[in-house]
């Protein structure tokens, strides 16, 4: 089991960091939501769901959700993954500045607890955060501030671990 990992502020933040999640952390149009399904040069993917990311020129990180009938038949487990996802992304939304995501829904998503897919889901979320380190420490084309930090392990009930 992985050690577990401590959020890292900026050094230059005085401000408490803000955690809400408006519509400017949202993917809500076609247009927002083509460059990514066009270009996603970061992927992870899982058997019940797939993440796809791409770099923005935002200095915060914007998420959708693709949530498919065909995958997820009733639409009350549709809104509780669609919750689980946005919590935990709007808990860490800090690491993945720069970054859009689009998160696809597979079949058997519906199947998984609470726990269950947030374990998986933060597994996805470590995979694309070292995918986007390598690539922007490759490129060279963007800098971040939280470049160094990895984002932090959320519980089932919300939590970051360890706090």
């Amino acid at each position: 089991m992985p050690a577990e990992i401590e959020f890292q502020q900026p050094a230059s933040s005085n401000q408490a960091q803000d955690f809400r999640f408006g519509k400017s952390l949202r993917l809500l149009c076609a247009a927002d939501f083509k460059p990514v399904f066009d270009d996603a040069p970061l992927r992870a993917s899982h058997q019940n769901f797939l993440i796809l990311a791409r770099f923005n020129q935002l200095p915060h990180a914007r998420l959708g959700l693709v949530m498919a009938k065909k995958h997820i038949r009733h639409a009350v487990e549709r809104n509780r993954m669609k919750r689980l996802i946005r919590e935990n992304f709007r808990l860490q939304q800090q690491a993945f500045a720069g970054v859009d995501m689009i998160l696809l829904s597979r079949t058997g998503l519906d199947k998984l607890s609470n726990s269950e897919f947030t374990q998986q889901l933060n597994q996805q979320w470590q995979r694309i955060f070292k995918k986007m380190r390598h690539h922007r420490l490759t490129s060279h084309t963007h800098s971040s501030l939280a470049a160094n930090a990895e984002p932090p392990q959320v519980n089932a009930d919300g939590k970051t671990a360890g706090h």
